[in-house]
Parts: structure tokens; sequence; C-alpha cells
């Protein structure tokens, strides 16, 4: 017997009580990240939100097995953000779709969710109208033309049904059931809701193909709403792509479970806690900026040096000489020496040990 299929579905409930320390330690980071990232200059925080949002977008579509290019997903963000990268790459119509509705998400999170905003996203993720080979009905709920819909995996012949939705019949009525619990003025944590919110909508499975995706772009709909601002700083998809077993597992228990999804919305809210650690080594680079330009507040540098002391900090390829200043800086090879010479009597550039036909320069670390 699938949850669906029990006589209160979907009266969900759970242990409050157990949930409320996990709960408040969240809340808690999550209100400690946004403080340290607003922290941060306006192009630092902007560099945070284009790499975590890359982030989102690329591994929530790996979890379903849709391998985007990165560059790709990168340049769609920044343009749609107005964020300048420098030259954009050229971009396919799904990654645009799959960036489309992952910001329509999280930057318009105040909207209503409505069944109309849903079949866009649907549509956007599928602009063919093709879900690789297959033709699939886009922007409407599923029809069960085919069949019932079936979470499955193992070879043809030998396949294990993991999962079985509802009936096509009822996916409209549990939609309806779905949306206007959503947007209630029911007293949930906004963060609890982000959990049941993925979990009732999979269970309804109401599409042909693209569930999972839209499923934790509505999570993240959600998490922004708890946060209320558009900033996003940590991936939940990309932390559910790193535990994508344990998820799938959870999922497929809960769902053939009762409608105390206690443990469901336990498990999320650890695993959420997890992607704030995870942020951590995502941004480092960014916090290292941030820390080098804190260091460094009151040296005075001109254009050349604030240019290459920025590449540097974004983690410059090969070795910087003296004529790669030059070139990248585009002045002579007097001036390049002369820049590299004041920062280096400034600590901030020290020379590197090895010898060879070229002196190089690296960053001073701070301790």
């Amino acid at each position: 017997m699938f949850i669906y299929e029990l006589e209160d579905w979907p009266r969900y409930y759970w242990d409050a009580k157990r949930l409320e320390s996990k709960l408040a330690e969240v809340r808690h980071r999550q209100g400690r990240l946004i403080g340290r990232m607003e922290s941060l200059g306006f192009s630092l925080r902007h560099e945070a939100l284009l790499q975590t949002l890359t982030q989102d977008v690329v591994e929530s579509s790996e979890i379903e097995g849709e391998v985007l290019n990165r560059e790709q997903v990168r340049s769609s963000i920044a343009r749609r953000l107005g964020i300048d990268i420098g030259a954009l790459a050229p971009v396919d119509r799904n990654v645009e779709g799959m960036v489309e509705m992952m910001l329509d998400a999280t930057q318009n999170f105040e909207m209503p969710l409505t069944r109309e905003r849903l079949f866009g996203w649907h549509a956007s993720l599928f602009p063919t109208g093709y879900s690789g080979l297959l033709r699939i009905q886009t922007g409407t709920w599923r029809d069960d033309a085919h069949g019932p819909m079936q979470v499955v995996s193992g070879p043809v012949g030998r396949e294990h049904v993991h999962y079985q939705a509802p009936s096509a019949l009822a996916v409209n009525r549990d939609m309806e059931a779905l949306l206007t619990w959503f947007e209630s003025g029911e007293a949930v944590d906004p963060v609890l809701k982000s959990a049941l919110a993925h979990l009732w909508f999979v269970t309804i499975h109401p599409f042909d193909d693209g569930n999972g995706r839209i499923a934790r772009a509505l999570a993240d709909l959600a998490l922004a709403r708890s946060e209320q601002t558009s900033q996003r700083f940590y991936s939940m998809s990309a932390q559910i792509h790193a535990e994508r077993k344990t998820y799938y597992d959870m999922l497929e228990t809960t769902q053939k479970g009762t409608l105390d999804v206690t443990p469901w919305m336990e498990w999320f809210l650890n695993c959420l806690d997890r992607a704030f650690d995870r942020t951590e080594t995502t941004l480092a680079s960014v916090f290292i900026k941030a820390r080098f330009w804190e260091a460094h507040s009151g040296t005075p540098f001109n254009d050349r040096q604030r240019l290459m002391l920025n590449m540097l900090t974004d983690g410059f390829e090969g070795k910087l000489t003296s004529s790669k200043w030059a070139k990248i800086a585009k002045c002579s090879q007097d001036t390049a020496l002369r820049d590299i010479t004041e920062l280096v009597a400034a600590g901030v550039l020290f020379k590197d040990p090895s010898a060879g036909r070229s002196t190089s320069y690296s960053l001073g670390t701070e301790d």
C-alpha cells in the first residue's frame, strides 16, 4: 500500500517536539549565513550568488541523469541577473529552460504558486515537447495514456517498481489540495513547509517527466520564503545529489509508510544542515577573496594592480610573471615590474622560491 491509498491521505502529521531542536539549529544557520554574506561587498555577493545558483541548477539536473554544461548554466544565470562575467557562452534551450524555472522559483518567491505557474515551469524544462527521444505532454498534468506512472530501476524484463503514483484521474484534485495548503496561512514553519511540499509533490508525480527537478524548485521557493530573500548562498539540490541514494531510499520508505512523516522531515532538516556545511567549500574562493580585500583595505592599489589581484584571488592559472602581467594589464614590461615590486614591498605578493628563466610571484598568505 502506498501513502496516498491511506484513508486520511493527505493529512500528514509529524512530531514537532522531535524536530524542534534541529529546526532551531537550521534556522539559526540560515540567519548566520545571510548575515555573513551581506557583510561582503556587492561584487562578492554577486559572485557567491552566481556560484550557488550554477551549482543548484547543474546538480538538480544531475540527480535525474541530465548533465548540463556548467559554463552554459553560468552564462545563462549571469545574463538573466545582469551580472558581468565577460564573454558569455552560447546556451542550449534545455539549459535556458532549467535556469528559467530555478530563477523564477528563487527570485520571485513572493509570487503565489499556481497550477499555471507549474505548467510554465514544466514547459520550460521540455521546450521541444520531448524527454530524450520520447514525446511527452508538456505544460499539463499527465494522463497515463501509456500506463501508470511508475518509478522503476533495473534492466528490461527484471524491473523493480519502487513507486507507483496515484491515477492520473486524481492528479488535478490532489494538486489543488497541495497548492491550497502551500498558499494557506496555516502556521507551519516555512522550512518544514519546504520539506513537506517536496515530498507531497513527488508523491503525486503530476507530470510525465521532470517531477524531481520541479519538486526541488518548489522546495527552494519555500526556503526563499523562509528567509524572505532571493539571495541564494547554499544549495539543497547539491546536497541531495551528494546523498541521492539515501534520498531515494527515504522517499521510497516514506511513500510506503504512514502519514506520520517525522522521519522524512528529520532527514530533510539534517540534509539542509549539511548543505550549510557544504557551502563553506563551494564558496571558499569567495571567502578567501573577501578576507584578502579586508586585510588590505588600507593599501592603495592602482587599477592594474586591482585587476591582477582580483585574478589571483579568483584562482590564477599557472605562474604569475612580469611578462604575463604586462600582457593582461596591457602595459609595458617596466610598468608591470614596477607594479609587482610595489606589491612585494607591501607584503601583498612574494617571489616564488623556485629558480627558472622568469621570476614568478604569488599572493602572500594570511595567518
